[in-house]
């Protein structure tokens, strides 16, 4: 199967570099159909893309911008968007323009309509695949889940440990791994919180009389919450001054599986504008079928049934 990556990227690959190269190259390209980067550096008023080879401009006609321009599924804010940044396309010929220079003629949405019907048509649920992240809402997090396709982690897929935006966990750009959780009408949902381990696979990482980081995630009148790691959260008495996102050291008091419970003493809490982007996979790869987060021990199952 031919690989099909998030826009942005095959553009910095050797292999891409020579493909883009030269007119001969970019003939290769037209002749194979291979899919290549470069970066779009204008979208003109029609909402043409114009893509900068270096010895040769290329231009993506609107119609040809992206999977939905012409029937209004896509909106233009997609094209807008690509100014300044690498873009998928395949050669489709040359031509010369009003003032009789050459440039090539290139279709984003060709490129695009390849990988969805040679990848992501292909992918089951439980499929973990590699993402970026594009933009963020209050809801969840958009991805490019290849050749500029897009795809959706909601915010309540994004861990375990509760956020108030995706912002609290990803950054733009940022190349994650993510489980197909649903498929319907060609449209995917994804989910991540199935890759960052269980309870026990987290709480294993932490042990009685520790003093540890933490963030301090929700208030409440009967105890402050803690996340350990994005899935794993622990509870601190009632302390005055605690806001939500404020850096912790806590000491572990107890932990206890049977109630998925770990018990916390806040040992100090301070503002910074850092925030952790890195986190460990559990999974990285392949498919899952059902993922059960809670210990076996405990009363309450909490699983994903992919």
């Amino acid at each position: 199967m031919a690989e099909y990556l998030p826009e942005g990227e095959l553009y910095c690959r050797e292999d891409n570099k020579i493909y883009i190269g030269s007119r001969k190259a970019l003939e290769e390209c037209k002749e194979l159909g291979r899919i290549v980067e470069a970066p779009c550096i204008v979208c003109d008023n029609a909402h043409n893309l114009i893509v900068d080879f270096g010895f040769i401009k290329g231009v993506i006609p609107r119609i040809d911008g992206a999977v939905g321009i012409g029937s209004g599924a896509t909106r233009d804010i997609a094209l807008i968007s690509r100014v300044n940044k690498p873009v998928c396309f395949k050669v489709v010929g040359f031509r010369k323009d009003d003032w009789n220079r050459e440039q090539a003629v290139l279709s984003r949405r060709a490129a695009q309509e390849e990988a969805y019907a040679g990848y992501i048509s292909r992918l089951s649920t439980g499929d973990v695949i590699r993402v970026k992240i594009t933009h963020m809402e209050h809801f969840g997090a958009f991805v490019d889940i290849g050749c500029g396709l897009p795809s959706l982690i909601p915010i309540d897929a994004v861990s375990v440990s509760r956020i108030s935006h995706p912002a609290d966990r990803f950054y733009i750009g940022q190349s994650v791994l993510a489980a197909v959780k649903n498929i319907e009408q060609n449209k995917i949902t994804l989910s991540h919180k199935e890759l960052l381990g269980t309870w026990m696979e987290n709480a294993a990482n932490f042990i009685i009389g520790e003093t540890v980081a933490g963030i301090v995630r929700t208030v409440e009148p009967y105890g402050i919450f803690i996340e350990l790691t994005p899935n794993l959260a622990g509870l601190a008495e009632p302390q005055p001054g605690i806001k939500p996102g404020q850096q912790t050291s806590v000491y572990i008091k107890s932990i206890i599986p049977d109630k998925m419970k770990i018990k916390l003493i806040i040992v100090d809490a301070f503002d910074t504008g850092y925030v952790n982007h890195s986190y460990d996979y559990y999974i990285n790869g392949g498919r899952i079928d059902k993922w059960t987060y809670s210990p076996a021990t405990a009363a309450k199952l909490i699983e994903t049934v992919f």
